[in-house]
């Protein structure tokens, strides 16, 4: 072990290195280039995110003295270990199936389960749910109830008729009234009816399930409908905030409701970011609950239940949806969630099997076996990137939570619809960078396999909309370009073909036909590629021969003023001539070229879906 004459020997070789000096060395490093530009990036909120930071960024956060444990929880509850529940969704309302499925994810290592309990209208019926699960060892959650006060019910006496030890029966109650507002536009019952319910589950069924959590705050919805990190953020504190009024009306302290009360935030794609949300999560929840000067401040403690999203998920390559949901759920325990649901990479086009099921649970098994971050209190402690990111992330959410609380809480946000159009407002700028392909969902709007078919696997009723907030994917419209091609070909017609006509400069011809290939392959079209052609007259009569509908001419810039005309002139020639695209933007000839008859010109700056959607039309491809 290095004395600590030692250590100050060793980092005296490393001189310290001030901010102005790396400042310099970028700037040089660039060689004129905009800094901004090249290297600060904005997120979808806004939030300017440097490349680096360093220890003066962090300047102010007085948070950053709190260890794990303390208040105000940024850097979790734990202070030994940042342990996390493995939790299974069971999404089938058949009752014995979902049974057999929970008993083989709790043999196979989850440590609970979550249950849809629409179906379930009896005792008999939950005893059938919960056959074989010992309560007092696995944690149940219930999804999906027509009425949570009876679920709790017949829930207690299976218990008592068990033997359970209520003090070791762990689980939770989806009780969220305001997110059923919010989706459907009214209440199930009324307000007060709600409220009511909601003060029973707490404090009647709340005596009986000393370990069950009973309201929900359901921020999941608003990531799944678009919304950004700090939309999710502030309008799930907004939602959250408003059951401890509403409750502190029904004579409930702040301790009886928060320390009952569990949210569910969507893990995303944007893995750092998401680390942040979570962090910036736990100390905006606690200032909250700190308002209602509560006795204890325990009660400021957030329960954090992670899932990851179903919002970049994919019809098409949708093994990739598993890569996508291992970042996101280490995001969710570095971040230090107190459970994680990892859904299954089938889930958007099919009910999921043993197989998927298995796969969604084993990551977050591998992450705590063999990655062991379960291990370690607070893993992003000492990031100054990742405290930054947590101090911006809370910042703005508390901005904006402040707004929602000045226009009068989270339900007057929702009746004015002010909370649906600052979301789709947000939805729709995502979905334009996915339809440009700024945003890349790949295997979907980016290297897609083309020879793919989903359209036998593809079920349209197990996509949900509701009359509220509405819920989508990201890569759904293009999705729908794909599944119209193969109903076209379903149908009896000719699979669109794209016949790459290759030529002059070697290199150019190449990542022009690559890109051609990958731009029409996002549609499904079938791709018609060879090595190139030595002569004009050789590559029509190629293209001619394909029978293709489409013909990509890929060159260079320069080559497509001298030969482009040519070609195109030779091809619309033909009896029942087919489209003609230029691979490229070739500034200088784009006027000749269309003089001549191209019909599109393809490159970085088209906007894709809408160049489909277009080519769709012209070949008589009906979109969906």
């Amino acid at each position: 072990m290095k004395t600590k004459d030692e250590n100050e020997r060793l980092f005296s070789e490393f001189p310290p290195v001030s901010t102005e000096a790396w400042e310099q060395q970028i700037q040089s490093d660039l060689k004129g280039a905009d800094y901004d530009k090249r290297l600060v990036w904005k997120t979808d909120d806004g939030l300017r995110v440097k490349p680096y930071y360093r220890e003066e960024d962090l300047e102010g956060m007085e948070y950053l003295s709190s260890v794990p444990g303390e208040y105000p929880y940024v850097r979790g509850m734990s202070v030994q270990s940042n342990d996390w529940e493995v939790r299974q969704e069971i999404r089938l309302d058949a009752i014995e199936l979902a049974n057999r499925l929970a008993v083989e994810a709790i043999e196979r290592g989850a440590e609970a389960v979550g249950f849809r309990a629409k179906e379930v209208e009896t005792m008999e019926d939950l005893s059938d749910m919960l056959r074989y699960i010992e309560l007092e060892k696995t944690a149940v959650h219930f999804t999906a109830a027509r009425e949570y006060s009876y679920i709790a019910e017949l829930f207690i006496r299976i218990m008592k008729l068990r033997g359970a030890n209520p003090e070791l029966v762990k689980g939770s109650l989806a009780f969220d009234p305001f997110s059923y507002f919010m989706l459907y536009g009214d209440f199930y019952n009324s307000l007060d009816d709600n409220m009511n319910e909601a003060r029973y589950l707490l404090t009647t069924m709340g005596a009986e399930l000393p370990a069950f959590r009973m309201i929900h705050v359901s921020g999941n919805l608003f990531h799944n409908a678009g919304a950004s990190v700090v939309q999710e953020l502030a309008y799930s504190l907004a939602s959250g905030n408003e059951y401890l009024s509403k409750l502190s009306d029904k004579g409930l302290s702040v301790e009886e409701t928060a320390s009952r009360m569990h949210f569910t935030f969507a893990l995303g794609s944007n893995y750092f970011l998401e680390i942040a949300k979570l962090r910036a999560a736990r100390l905006l929840w606690a200032t909250i609950t700190d308002e209602y000067k509560p006795s204890n401040r325990d009660a400021a403690t957030m329960y954090i239940h992670g899932t990851t999203s179903l919002y970049n998920k994919s019809l098409y390559d949708p093994y990739v949806n598993m890569l996508r949901g291992t970042t996101e759920t280490m995001s969710g325990a570095i971040g230090g969630a107190n459970s994680i649901s990892v859904n299954p990479f089938d889930q958007v086009f099919r009910s999921p099997d043993s197989f998927s099921m298995r796969m969604a649970r084993n990551t977050q098994i591998i992450l705590k076996e063999e990655s062991y971050l379960n291990r370690i209190a607070d893993p992003a402690a000492g990031s100054y990137y990742i405290e930054k990111l947590t101090d911006s992330v809370a910042s703005a959410a508390w901005d904006l939570f402040r707004k929602i609380e000045k226009d009068g809480g989270f339900l007057e946000v929702v009746k004015s619809g002010a909370l649906r159009a600052d979301i789709e407002a947000t939805a729709a700028e995502k979905s334009e960078k996915v339809a440009r392909r700024s945003t890349v969902i790949l295997g979907t709007n980016q290297y897609p396999n083309s020879q793919e078919q989903m359209l036998e696997q593809f079920n349209a009723d197990a996509i949900k909309r509701y009359p509220g907030l509405t819920m989508y994917r990201a890569a759904e419209t293009w999705e729908g370009l794909r599944l119209a091609t193969e109903r076209h070909v379903k149908a009896g017609q000719t699979r669109p073909g794209v016949f790459l006509l290759n030529i002059g400069n070697v290199a150019m011809r190449k990542a022009r036909a690559g890109f051609a290939s990958n731009f029409f392959g996002c549609a499904g079209y079938e791709i018609f590629d060879n090595n190139g052609f030595e002569s004009v007259e050789d590559g029509v009569a190629a293209a001619q021969q394909s029978g293709a509908q489409i013909v990509v001419v890929c060159s260079s810039d320069e080559e497509y003023g001298t030969i482009g005309a040519d070609i195109v002139t030779r091809l619309k020639g033909i009896e029942n001539p087919p489209l003609v695209v230029i691979a490229g933007n070739p500034t200088e000839a784009v006027e000749q070229l269309s003089n001549a008859g191209v019909d599109e010109f393809i490159h970085v700056r088209t906007h894709a879906l809408a160049a489909l959607r277009k080519f769709h039309h012209l070949l008589g491809v009906t979109s969906v």
